[in-house]
């Protein structure tokens, strides 16, 4: 393991000890590597499985995971190849398809036949992917800002973004972080984490395609879309207008007072809030 890693995986535990709730880490083998998730809440609760944003990892949840977790067996899972616990094999996830094997791997691992979903940004864009590809392997999804599904980026996103893609340094990401924020007083465990995360060594991710209008239309899994009002990555209300006209079932609902990157932990009660009801309802 490298003094990166290291580092990394310091500052994950300090934001996991933050969840309030006991936790359970499961470790799952597969061709592609050992996926690490962290589990917590009820064993007999209804299941949800979390996946973080890019560029971070499953300890994101940290203001979540209690409220959430009163009811619900949460499962948290760090993405091979990326910044976490989790561990790339010979052969990592190098195209979609891959990226759908590895996910049906976890849930079988887990012993989940279809159950909820909750993921942000270029999570929720695998999570539509594979709910798409694997309709009867979802039974709901929360989508939090979800990126280049319903819009692509905005170029000045991109452009602010490039220097830390170039050239990644945990104080290229966190600069990154408050301009995207609007410089709002950020949380001090997850920005060391944020930073570090982008100092990980990692594979290159696998993106899947923005799906087209007639693709969205064929989606019948129950959807809630929540995009972040004050997102700099692309224009929320586009992205919740095109939720509401291409899903055929969907709540789309605009969180105010919140970007992308401020997501899931700022506005964290509202959030809570449109994600329990949404997933109690019938």
């Amino acid at each position: 393991m490298t003094d990166q890693q290291r580092r990394c995986q310091s500052a994950q535990e300090a934001v996991l000890e933050r969840w309030g709730l006991p936790v359970e880490r499961i470790e799952l083998t597969s061709e592609f590597g050992t996926t690490v998730v962290t589990a917590c809440g009820p064993r007999d609760g209804e299941p949800l499985v979390l996946q973080h944003s890019g560029s971070t990892t499953s300890a994101v949840w940290f203001a979540n995971a209690a409220e959430l977790g009163r009811t619900r067996r949460l499962y948290a899972v760090d993405r091979i190849g990326e910044a976490g616990l989790s561990r790339p094999g010979q052969r990592p996830p190098r195209t979609v398809d891959d990226l759908h094997a590895w996910l049906d791997g976890v849930l079988d691992g887990l012993s989940l036949t279809a159950p909820d979903l909750l993921a942000h940004s270029y999570g929720a864009s695998i999570a539509m992917s594979y709910a798409l590809s694997r309709p009867r392997r979802v039974r709901r999804m929360a989508l939090l800002d979800p990126t280049l599904v319903f819009a692509g980026y905005r170029m000045g996103y991109l452009l602010h973004a490039l220097p830390m893609l170039a050239r990644p340094s945990a104080a290229r990401a966190q600069r990154f972080l408050s301009w995207e924020t609007g410089g709002r007083r950020l949380d001090p465990d997850w920005l060391e984490l944020y930073g570090r995360a982008a100092e990980f060594p990692r594979t290159k991710p696998v993106v899947p395609p923005r799906p087209d209008a007639a693709r969205l239309a064929d989606c019948r899994t129950p959807t809630l879309v929540l995009p972040a009002a004050e997102s700099r990555c692309h224009d929320a209300r586009a992205v919740q207008a095109a939720a509401a006209r291409l899903l055929p079932d969907v709540e789309a609902v605009l969180v105010p007072g919140v970007s992308h990157h401020g997501m899931p932990y700022q506005q964290a009660p509202e959030l809570n809030r449109l994600i329990k009801e949404f997933l109690a309802k019938p």
